[in-house]
């Protein structure tokens, strides 16, 4: 069962922040006036992830005290902490780890309840207090959720027991604080800056908070404003192939997503890029030959006047452990034409996102 992402909707399209400095006469000075400068003695936590079959990065971080560890999804996509609890009976909880309250001695229950609804499911269930660990980084007093119920199959067969949102406090449950504004807070990290870098192999994946680690990209971070401080989002120019527009004509926003698996975007305009492929539809997925990952172009991304390809054998992705070849990396998710650069995207560039100017960094992963 594949992640197919959990950015929580609905969307709406804004002007640009580009366009707004653009018309101001500053895109250009604000470019060159924030580039992001190494500081001395940065508190840098880098956190290791698993590649999960090429469906979802996770990491382990532990909750209460003594610790109770849980593997969890780092996503950008949303902006909750949540695992499951011993009192969920769902099947996707049997299956996973659960949250004991009374084990820890740090637990502090405030009595509310929370419900959260994702592209692949729902959760609800209790809000709870307590110590959390991802790694050497540590929250004290960190609220998260705890499921009573969960429903859909992205839960019931995933390989993560829950999910750490690293999105804006804007998209939180009302009245919480997230973990990675915590840590700020805390002084757990000195600077508001997380990234990631995303490998294809099984391991060698992390995420990276409070600073940058200049071994995992190379070349130079290219920064992109975001349009509005909620989502990860930003402005897309256009998506061509050979040269030809293929999607995001007139230009379109983009969420940067790492809890989503593929690349997501309007079903007209990925019908499209599945028909160039010659992808055969098989249930949920879109089946493509094999050998197309050596003769297909590069669809590229243009972001802020800068291309960045996504090259085919990336696009098209082997299946491990099935014998029906390869399947396409891209997936029709709405209506609008809003697009979700997910892991696929991710792969193969390395990821900063700064809290502090709101905005992204993009670099090819090393």
């Amino acid at each position: 069962m594949a992640l197919l992402g959990f950015v929580q909707i609905p969307l709406t399209k804004v002007k640009s922040v580009r366009e707004s400095l653009r018309e101001k006469g500053l895109l250009k000075n604000f470019l060159k006036e924030h580039p992001y400068k190494m500081i001395q003695n940065q508190k840098i936590a880098c956190h290791p992830l698993r590649n999960y079959l090429d469906m979802a990065y996770v990491g382990n971080i532990t909750i209460g005290t003594p610790p109770q560890q849980f593997s969890v999804v780092f996503d950008t996509g949303s902006a909750d902490l949540w695992v499951p609890s011993v009192y969920c009976k769902s099947k996707a909880c049997v299956t996973h780890r659960s949250f004991k309250p009374a084990r820890s001695s740090t637990f502090r229950l405030p009595g509310k309840n929370f419900e959260l609804e994702y592209g692949s499911g729902k959760i609800s269930g209790f809000l709870g207090y307590d110590t959390v660990r991802i790694g050497r980084l540590r929250t004290m007093n960190q609220v998260f959720g705890l499921s009573q119920l969960e429903t859909g199959e992205a839960f019931e067969h995933g390989v993560f027991d829950g999910l750490l949102g690293l999105g804006f406090p804007s998209l939180a449950l009302k009245g919480t604080t997230p973990i990675f504004d915590n840590l700020k807070k805390q002084g757990q990290i000195s600077e508001p800056v997380f990234a990631f870098y995303l490998s294809t192999k099984e391991e060698g994946s992390a995420v990276i908070f409070g600073g940058v680690k200049k071994c995992c990209y190379k070349g130079e971070l290219k920064w992109v404003p975001l349009t509005k401080p909620h989502y990860w989002q930003i402005a897309l120019d256009r998506i061509t192939w050979r040269g030809h527009i293929i999607g995001c004509l007139r230009g379109c926003q983009a969420i940067v997503d790492t809890g989503t698996t593929y690349l997501l975007g309007p079903y007209a305009e990925v019908d499209k890029i599945h028909s160039l492929m010659n992808a055969v539809p098989l249930q949920e997925e879109y089946l493509v030959q094999c050998n197309a990952r050596d003769t297909y172009p590069d669809i590229v991304f243009t972001i802020n006047n800068v291309d960045y390809p996504v090259p085919a054998r990336t696009y098209i992705r082997k299946v491990r452990g099935q014998p029906w070849g390869c399947r396409s990396g891209y997936r029709g998710w709405a209506a609008s034409q809003t697009w979700i650069l997910g892991d696929v995207f991710l792969k193969v560039y390395f990821t900063v996102f700064d809290r502090g100017q709101n905005r992204i960094g993009l670099a090819r992963a090393a």
